[in-house]
């Protein structure tokens, strides 16, 4: 069913009938964003990383070579 269907519907329901479906909305609403809260997003840090800081000297000394060398 669309909204375009439903929202009529909705229109002739008593207030009481209203109010129990926005809860039962805002409750659906709620388990969403339990399920997007509880998901894990993993996150970089330079924090030991040895193999990058490694990489990033490398670079670093390679071009202090290259301009000394000039």
């Amino acid at each position: 069913m669309s909204v375009a269907e439903l929202l009529p519907l909705l229109e002739e329901l008593s207030r009481a009938d209203k109010l129990r479906i926005v809860s039962c909305l805002i409750t659906e609403l709620e388990k969403e964003e339990t399920n997007l809260a509880a998901a894990v997003y993993p996150i970089w840090s330079p924090y030991d990383a040895h193999e990058a800081a490694a990489t990033l000297m490398t670079a670093l000394t390679s071009m202090q070579n290259k301009e000394s060398s000039t």
